[in-house]
């Protein structure tokens, strides 16, 4: 049961769409939110979420590059949020 590919394959794409409605509602916090911290947050949320749906995609597909598409883009967003944050607090990315 536990192996089923007709299960597998409804749950990733179940998965997909719930992290493409989610990835919506933090773009609105990105374009509505009330403070620049709340935005930061939901920018990392979207990284997130993108790596979640490459990730969900690669194994839809079977295809081993979106896993390496997700690991890089969780670098890029993780050090982006770091820059942005930064940005904030300090005013300056690098001193």
């Amino acid at each position: 049961m536990a192996s089923d590919p007709a299960l597998l394959g409804t749950v990733v794409d179940a998965a997909l769409v719930l992290a493409a409605a989610l990835t919506l509602f933090a773009g609105y916090r990105v374009i509505e939110g009330p403070t620049v911290p709340d935005r930061v947050v939901a920018l990392d949320t979207i990284a997130t979420n993108v790596v979640a749906m490459a990730a969900l995609f690669a194994l839809s597909t079977g295809e081993g590059l979106f896993v390496t598409v997700s690991l890089v883009l969780a670098i890029i967003g993780f050090i982006s949020t770091i820059a942005v944050s930064q940005y904030v607090i300090e005013g300056d990315i690098i001193e």
